[in-house]
């Protein structure tokens, strides 16, 4: 009897700390603890909650702030190790200053927790998604951060990260511009290792100063004219869901400190801001993930009687948000005859972007719109396979992925398309000629002419990537940049000069 009413105590404490976080301002380590009871798993529940850091700030030794540790709970109630369940990423705090999306993100995470086994949409939600939540990507800048500054300063500190405030949000390799000795902060290192190691589907990123939904790409050689990706269709219709399901983001009213309208609440990023080493066409360029960037709140940091209403305008727009990553094409590329994955690289037919699959499992994905498409697959050793699918519209209450299970037919001759894999990015070298489309159609040897890639748009993006990998395993070869392979012993050669790149045959070293 004793221990039955132990019990009971034990779990009306636990159902009262679950609902009870307030809407204040959490400090560092208030948010560390706030974690750590989210993370508790009651015994019972398919809901789990895990909770873990990506690596820890960069500190500011001036103002005696010491490196902290990126937290991130996930949560989901699917199966482990289930195939086919899609990982969303929603950061919060990425500049030290804004900080509504910091308790916003707490209060979300506070929410799925609440709602699960209760609420269809949520469980829903959940037992078919894995969410990744950081509250705060830029904990120094918080802590150094002048509570209640609305509108900023030139002088003012936190913004950004280390003592000389780096933008994390404008800290990422670059395609558009050279960007090679930037130097990337601890946060940044973080989130792409993060990125390598997870598969993200979609992504979310929260700041402040307006109120509207800011979509890629967000930067160009050109300043401040529209720059539309290649799945421009789905980022206008991404940004627009968590538009007009916000309170009042869809309006596209101006803030008080600003003139500027915006139609439907959503922008294209490089026609309005135009950042360099934006971390939103990383996102798209280099990892396949489709990330929006969302300005909730006016004030760059609200006071604290403001934040239940900031969060109540945002509730809904996350969830629906969250479910699109499970509209669109999802599947496995395999090896016909082992069935054992393949990694590959991939592109949806008319959409001139590349993105690769998971190599540990196999498994892709791509949000689409409803409609009929071409996917390309290209994998090293094999022939290329073009499959042919529809995507179709939500069922009654809930999105529907295309699943597909591709087999690839091994070549007896290599392609043309070569995967470099190292530390820390993937490069797809193309051939200048073009690549047989058939499924089985195969091309000649490769050898080191027939691969110099030319100056096109693509082309470039994936030169790119090369050029702005870390300099681990990398031997500097003037004019040359030459990075061994891991596995075949081939070399990349490449002249940013001329921007060219070669891949070499042993030999010709």
């Amino acid at each position: 009897m004793f221990k039955l009413f132990v019990f009971i105590i034990i779990s009306v404490i636990c159902v009262v700390r679950a609902h009870d976080l307030e809407f204040k301002y959490h400090s560092n380590e208030e948010l560390s603890d706030v974690l750590k009871g989210f993370a508790e798993n009651p015994a019972g529940s398919n809901l789990r909650r895990n909770l873990y850091n990506i690596g820890l700030s960069s500190g500011r030794p001036k103002s005696n702030i010491k490196p902290s540790p990126l937290w991130v709970l996930e949560l989901t109630a699917a199966p482990e190790g289930k195939i086919g369940v899609p990982n969303i990423k929603l950061v919060g705090n990425v500049h030290g200053t804004e900080t509504a999306g910091r308790e916003v993100l707490l209060h979300f995470i506070q929410y799925l927790i609440d709602e699960y086994g209760t609420n269809e949409k949520i469980t829903w939600l959940l037992n078919n998604t894995r969410i990744h939540i950081v509250p705060s990507l830029n904990p120094d800048g918080f802590a150094v951060a002048q509570p209640n500054n609305c509108y900023g300063c030139s002088t003012c500190l936190g913004m950004g990260v280390t003592d000389q405030d780096i933008l994390i949000s404008s800290n990422f390799p670059d395609y558009f511009h050279a960007n090679e000795v930037l130097e990337h902060a601890a946060e940044t290192q973080a989130v792409m290792k993060w990125m390598k190691d997870v598969k993200f589907v979609l992504s979310g990123s929260f700041f402040g100063s307006f109120v509207v939904a800011i979509y890629p790409y967000c930067n160009k050689n050109e300043t401040f004219t529209v720059n539309p990706t290649p799945d421009d269709d789905v980022f206008q219709h991404l940004a627009r869901t968590y538009a007009k399901n916000h309170v009042n983001m869809y309006k596209g009213e101006s803030c008080p400190n600003s003139k500027k309208k915006f139609v439907d609440g959503i922008v294209n990023g490089a026609s309005w801001q135009n950042h360099d080493a934006d971390m939103t066409d990383y996102n798209y360029i280099f990892r396949g993930c489709m990330d929006v960037r969302f300005e909730i709140s006016c004030c760059k940091y609200p006071q604290s009687e403001e934040l239940e209403n900031i969060w109540n305008d945002n509730k809904n727009a996350l969830v629906e948000y969250c479910f699109q990553a499970n509209r669109g094409v999802t599947g496995r590329i395999l090896d016909a005859e082992t069935n054992d994955p393949v990694e590959s690289n991939l592109m949806v037919v008319g959409r001139n972007m590349e993105f690769q699959n998971f190599p540990q499992t196999g498994e892709f994905w791509r949000i689409l719109l409803p409609g009929d498409y071409t996917l390309e697959v290209k994998a090293n050793g094999y022939y290329t396979h073009r499959q042919n699918f529809t995507v179709k519209d939500y069922g009654q209450d809930f999105p529907i992925l295309t699943n597909l299970t591709i087999y690839l037919e091994n070549s007896t001759i290599s392609t043309t398309t070569t995967t470099l894999s190292t530390t820390t990015e993937t490069t797809t070298i193309q051939p200048s000629t073009s690549v047989a489309t058939s499924a089985r159609t195969s091309t000649n040897r490769t050898t080191a002419t027939d691969i110099i890639t030319q100056k096109s748009t693509m082309k470039r993006i994936l030169t790119k990537k090369t050029t702005i990998m870390e300099k681990e395993n990398v031997t500097s070869i003037e004019p040359l940049q030459i990075v061994k392979q891991n596995n075949s012993g081939y070399y990349l050669a490449q002249n940013e000069a001329l921007f060219v790149t070669i891949l070499l045959l042993p030999r010709l070293i």
